[in-house]
């Protein structure tokens, strides 16, 4: 989900990160075996400039709304209790027999990867919450300048919605 942090690619894959040894008997091709590289420092500010990076996280508040058949309402809320201990972001779930709704803060680089995030969730965690097998029915994905002015101006669940498992 997150990016290759500049500088990385060569630590994780290919050739370099088994120690390879290439032509002229050094290892990478670069430096004879057994020498270690030496380590430099990056003064801040030095390696980006002009604001944030491209692949720096955000946070998104995500919306997953899911629903199919009846389901007994004390195994729903202990599965929903079960997906809160499981997923620590989780904000505030309300179920019904037939359907839900979580609210979260996802950490991810774009409202791509946290849309992807937020639909693999239900599905993943289905065997290990006990989960009914509903399909997702509503996603949401909004940074979190968009949730802030939502609940400015008086839309969006109220400031004081208790965190935790509810009915609705």
């Amino acid at each position: 989900m997150s990016g290759v942090r500049p500088g990385t690619a060569a630590s994780r894959g290919g050739n370099g990160s088994r120690g390879v040894t290439g032509s002229r008997g050094t290892r990478n091709g670069s430096r004879p075996a057994g020498e270690e590289r030496a380590l430099t420092s990056v003064a801040a500010g030095d390696r980006f400039r002009g604001g944030e990076p491209e692949h720096t996280p955000r946070l998104w508040h995500v919306t997953l709304s899911v629903s199919g058949a009846r389901a007994p309402l004390g195994e729903v809320r202990r599965a929903l209790e079960q997906l809160a201990h499981d997923h620590p972001f989780l904000l505030t779930s309300r179920y019904a027999d037939d359907h839900a709704e979580i609210r979260y803060w996802e950490e991810a680089r774009d409202l791509h990867d946290a849309a992807a995030v937020a639909l693999r969730l239900w599905g993943e965690h289905r065997q290990t919450a006990g989960l009914p097998p509903w399909e997702i029915v509503g996603l949401e994905v909004i940074d979190r300048a968009t949730y802030h002015q939502r609940i400015a101006a008086g839309y969006g669940p109220a400031p004081a919605t208790p965190v935790g498992v509810h009915p609705f």
